[in-house]
């Protein structure tokens, strides 16, 4: 039995070995294939992690899939108590184009703060979900914002937010927490496509709907930020990769594609 046992656990320890490198190897590659992320069916690859609750739990399925979509959901009879939620894809990536069709939908959590109202994004470059601190809001990381128009004023899209982070924009240090790109404003619930090409810490672009609407390069750690405090390990504060995830900020919205095509470094 114990010769058993090592033998198992020696298969076990090669496989986990021959892993590591075929996730580099994925991400070393180049085609034109797009490939989803979301299986249309359940939240399989994915986990959440909400302000003031462990990793894993889904308080409320926020997250959840109906009919082939996944949908950010509040029940109308629960105030918002600030439980900010991020849904995390299971593996990181650096150089990638990742495409994103959304909607806002419906209305508002009662007890969501104004600046959150049809607001929404998919967060880059993030922070691993399990180095979150339990109370933090939102994971290190750089954020493309997702706004819906409020059917009267300009309120562009696809723009740029940074939770302990900042990045260079028009070669100089950019610092401030969100900037706006030159996108449309979309009112009420049409799908929107949202692509972010990402190659490691040399350039990030933002598209939506086939248009160029922002572009920056060296994201990096904000050394003030205490959240980014507990992640810098040496004098390099640049971020070459990290974890993708989807936001939950209090205003309903979905999700019908969620697609990677990667991209040679």
């Amino acid at each position: 039995m114990n010769a058993l046992l090592r033998t198992l656990n020696c298969a076990l320890t090669v496989l986990a070995l021959l892993h590591m490198p075929l996730m580099q190897a994925a991400d070393s590659t180049s085609d034109d294939s797009w490939v989803s992320l979301f299986n249309g069916r359940d939240l399989k690859g994915w986990t959440p992690k909400f302000t003031g609750h462990a990793l894993g739990a889904n308080p409320g399925e926020t997250f959840r899939v109906e009919q082939g979509i996944l949908r950010v959901v509040y029940d109308p009879a629960k105030p918002f108590q600030n439980e900010f939620g991020h849904l995390f894809y299971r593996a990181p990536f650096t150089h990638y184009v990742l495409r994103i069709e959304y909607r806002f939908v419906g209305e508002q959590a009662s007890g969501g703060p104004g600046w959150a109202y049809r607001n929404s994004g998919v967060m880059v470059h993030s922070q691993a979900p399990e180095t979150m601190g339990e109370a933090q809001n939102f994971p290190v990381s750089i954020e493309v914002q997702f706004l819906g128009g409020n059917g009267i004023d300009a309120r562009p899209t696809g723009n740029l937010c940074t939770p302990g982070t900042h990045v260079v924009m028009d070669g100089k240090l950019h610092t401030a927490h969100c900037t706006e790109s030159t996108s449309p404003t979309f009112h009420g619930e049409q799908w929107v496509t949202a692509e972010v090409e990402v190659r490691g810490n040399e350039r990030i672009v933002h598209r939506i709907n086939g248009t160029t609407v922002m572009e920056y390069s060296q994201p990096q750690l904000d050394p003030d930020d205490a959240d980014a405090q507990r992640l810098i390990q040496s004098d390099d504060l640049s971020l070459q990769g990290g974890f993708i995830a989807l936001q939950a900020e209090s205003h309903p919205i979905e999700f019908r594609r969620v697609e990677i095509r990667m991209l040679k470094p």
